[in-house]
């Protein structure tokens, strides 16, 4: 296959697929009515703005297994330009048009040659890039958060996630989700996936004797 949808038939008995999409529209929903000083908001992902992670969202849900590796060779196999260009083309000219275009993305079928649970995790992970600087709330199946926190903690693909684990044992108090050994992490297991895929901040959230070490191996709050 060239262009990599989720395929019914081998999505439904995992039921990644409506995940995705609903991860996609909450965050879609959270952003209506924000303000502009809201929108340029400084988001949990490094570098992006509250409008420029739907923005970078967008430009996922429309790349393929062609057009990624396309888009990485016009940049030269730079992988930051790529990721640079891409939310160029999809931010638009206000953030009214910045999350229109979002909103039409929620139901693409479409990702690049990675796992379907990657592309959860990755919408999981930047809506809560967005909510946790605005001071927004929203809750979520715990089987949604424990399949990807499944995911996270036996892969390093597009983000860093068993490697910054490797030590701690970390245990879920809302949920089954549980890994490792080594000095105790507890707490939810939304709090565990942030913390593991790099959000310092969501280490305030967690506690016992291995909460500083995994707050090292982040980036800053």
């Amino acid at each position: 296959m060239t262009d990599q949808a989720l395929p019914a038939d081998r999505d439904r008995g995992t039921g990644t697929r409506p995940m995705i999409h609903a991860e996609r529209a909450a965050p879609a929903d959270d952003l209506a009515g924000l303000t502009d000083e809201q929108w340029g908001t400084p988001s949990l992902c490094a570098g992006l703005t509250v409008r420029e992670v739907p923005a970078h969202l967008t430009a996922g849900a429309g790349l393929n297994a062609v057009r990624r590796p396309a888009g990485v060779i016009r940049c030269r196999f730079d992988f930051d330009r790529q990721v640079a260009v891409r939310l160029a083309e999809q931010l638009g000219a206000s953030p009214g048009e910045t999350l229109e275009r979002f909103r039409r993305a929620v139901p693409s079928t479409t990702r690049p040659a990675l796992p379907a649970v990657a592309l959860l995790g990755e919408t999981i992970v930047h809506g809560e890039d967005i909510r946790r600087p605005l001071g927004i709330r929203r809750g979520r199946p715990i089987d949604v958060v424990t399949r990807t926190a499944e995911y996270y903690r036996g892969s390093d693909l597009v983000v860093v996630a068993k490697g910054r684990i490797g030590g701690p044992g970390l245990v879920a108090d809302d949920g089954p989700f549980t890994t490792g050994s080594g000095p105790f992490v507890s707490g939810r297991t939304l709090a565990l996936v942030m913390a593991m895929t790099g959000r310092a901040a969501y280490c305030d959230d967690l506690e016992g004797d291995g909460v500083e070490l995994l707050r090292g191996r982040c980036g800053p709050a």
